[in-house]
């Protein structure tokens, strides 16, 4: 009769020298379920981005954005943005120490700078509405508006998704929860700056070059 070693059925330790088969660990759901939604962004947005490298300059009536886009002043609220990432990271790791005072507070640090980055965005659309620049303007409005602006929205949903993990927060509890969520928004973070680092590139740096 035929015998089923130890170590591959995954009872027992098995023979001096044979492996026990370690059981297979399930991904997290929440992680599994952003990591989907960020593949699927990240086409979304490459098919943005694409879309905007490939009117750049087909359209020659109405403002031009070499002569309507203010790099330095994006470039400042951007940063926070950028801050903004590093401060997550904060919060991963208070995480992963079980600090839920410090998890809450790294993400209303996060949050602040999220919403100066915005605060910035509506700063720049209405400096750029008074200057008769709209979506409706031309070729290159359309998809300046439609790929800021949705990146925008995707801002907005993690200051939101943030805003309700820090009051689910308890600085009393030992352990934080619920800690999946904030690793899932951690990461969708992540993911929202790593998408303004290229649309930044290329239709603000962009605009520096002849």
């Amino acid at each position: 009769m035929t015998t089923v070693s130890p170590a591959l059925s995954g009872h027992g330790r098995g023979s001096e020298g044979d492996a026990t088969l370690e059981p297979i660990q399930a991904m997290d759901p929440n992680k599994l379920g952003i990591i989907l939604f960020i593949m699927t962004e990240a086409i979304f947005f490459l098919t943005l981005v694409i879309t905007y490298i490939a009117y750049h300059g087909q359209s020659t009536s109405g403002p031009q954005p070499r002569d309507v886009l203010d790099v330095p002043i994006t470039a400042i609220f951007s940063l926070f943005l950028f801050s903004s990432s590093a401060s997550m990271a904060m919060v991963t790791s208070r995480l992963q120490k079980g600090d839920a005072r410090g998890v809450r507070r790294w993400l209303l640090v996060t949050i602040l700078l999220g919403t100066s980055f915005l605060l910035g965005q509506g700063y720049e659309y209405v400096r750029l509405y008074t200057d008769n620049v709209t979506i409706s303007r031309n070729l290159w409005g359309s998809t300046f508006f439609t790929l800021t602006g949705f990146h925008g929205l995707h801002v907005l949903v993690g200051l939101i998704a943030m805003a309700i993990l820090a009051g689910l927060v308890s600085p009393r509890r030992k352990h934080v929860n619920p800690a999946s969520g904030i690793e899932a928004v951690s990461l969708y973070w992540h993911f929202v700056d790593a998408v303004w680092v290229v649309i930044f590139s290329v239709v603000y740096l962009w605009t520096l070059f002849p």
